[in-house]
């Protein structure tokens, strides 16, 4: 488990714990443990909100900058991986074209749009949510939980070597709902001690729609691609946290 979640921070954020040992069987480990590396970049942009009161902000000001902290904890690593997807899918290429595009140092027309629009969602949706700190971090959260489904069991690797290769598949199902069902019983239990029993609810809700944006998102891209790759994965987590933020933000 260590191993597990040592290569689970290093993939996922900017924090220098070392991989250790990089075989499946870590994979498997750091992708049920990523919900917990979610923490970080939610934990930072949770931080930034906090902040943002008492330095005089205004919420969508504050909300800005907390979506630029958890892009910086991040490396933008998934914003990148959202916007490879959107040219690879926006190309209408077979999947071979599409998958070379998607491999591309550039940012085709696809990609900008999708990430603009996803960046205005959020953080339009964390300046309307009822306890915006609490919503940063249930949607980070929820944003990794969705990386433990995409590697599932079953959910081939677009391409034979890479990140998709090492993680793919290694994931039982069995596994995906356990991290499932304790992800959504924090958020439960965060939304309870924040709003009593209309934001357990709501915590519960957000990670349900959140999982479900990315299960959509993770059947179209593997229809298309042929399986996951490193950037289907940074797509997916984007894709979940924006729902969960839309989700948290539209409750009343």
């Amino acid at each position: 488990m260590t191993a597990g979640l040592r290569l689970a921070v290093t993939l996922l954020t900017v924090v220098p714990l070392g991989t250790g040992r990089v075989d499946r069987d870590a994979a498997r480990s750091a992708m049920l443990l990523a919900p917990a590396a979610g923490l970080i970049p939610g934990g930072a942009a949770a931080l930034v909100l906090l902040a943002g009161g008492p330095l005089g902000l205004s919420g969508l000001l504050a909300a800005a900058l907390a979506v630029a902290a958890a892009a910086a904890v991040t490396r933008a690593l998934h914003l990148d991986g959202l916007a490879d997807l959107a040219d690879g899918l926006g190309s209408g290429r077979p999947a071979a074209e599409a998958l070379a595009i998607m491999k591309r140092s550039d940012i085709g027309p696809f990609g900008v749009v999708t990430l603009l629009l996803t960046l205005l969602i959020q953080v339009a949706a964390l300046a309307s949510a009822p306890q915006p700190a609490l919503a940063a971090v249930v949607a980070s959260v929820t944003g990794r939980l969705a990386l433990a489904w995409a590697c599932r069991t079953g959910v081939p690797s677009a391409r034979p070597g890479g990140l998709g290769a090492l993680v793919a598949g290694t994931v039982p199902t069995r596994a995906a709902l356990a991290a499932t069902a304790a992800v959504v019983a924090a958020a439960a239990a965060a939304g309870l001690a924040a709003g009593g029993l209309g934001g357990a609810l709501h915590g519960a809700a957000a990670v349900a729609a959140g999982l479900a944006a990315a299960l959509l998102a993770l059947r179209r891209a593997v229809r298309r691609l042929g399986g996951v790759t490193g950037d289907v994965f940074g797509a997916l987590v984007e894709v979940a946290a924006t729902a969960a933020l839309i989700a948290l933000a539209a409750l009343p």
